[in-house]
């Protein structure tokens, strides 16, 4: 199972085990995992799993699509590099160490 490492913004740290199949925004629901709300369940209508991904990472991530690149202009001080909504990142074996970092807040 891949593990992931969500750190919120104020350092801390969680690293999980998230089953592939499963988006990295349900990798945080399931294991209670502040600074990620995803209000909208994950259905891309909102911004509210917005992350920064690690650098080294963003290369390795599939691209982004039209929706999430809109949803994203709502987003918390989005970055044009490492933003990501991660109810649209798909949990594979090949994100098995993902880092992504939560914003400051979430609206």
């Amino acid at each position: 199972m891949p593990k992931i490492t969500y750190i919120e913004h104020d350092g801390t740290e969680h690293s999980v085990d998230v089953a592939n199949g499963l988006t990295v925004m349900e990798g945080a629901r399931d294991n209670n995992i502040p600074g990620i709300e995803a209000d909208c369940g994950g259905a891309c209508a909102c911004s509210t799993c917005h992350v920064y991904v690690d650098s080294k990472w963003v290369g390795k991530l599939p691209p982004k699509d039209d929706m999430e690149e809109d949803m994203l202009d709502f987003a918390w001080e989005p970055d044009l590099e490492r933003s990501r909504l991660t109810c649209q990142l798909k949990i594979t074996d090949e994100l098995d160490g993902l880092i992504v970092q939560m914003p400051e807040k979430q609206i």
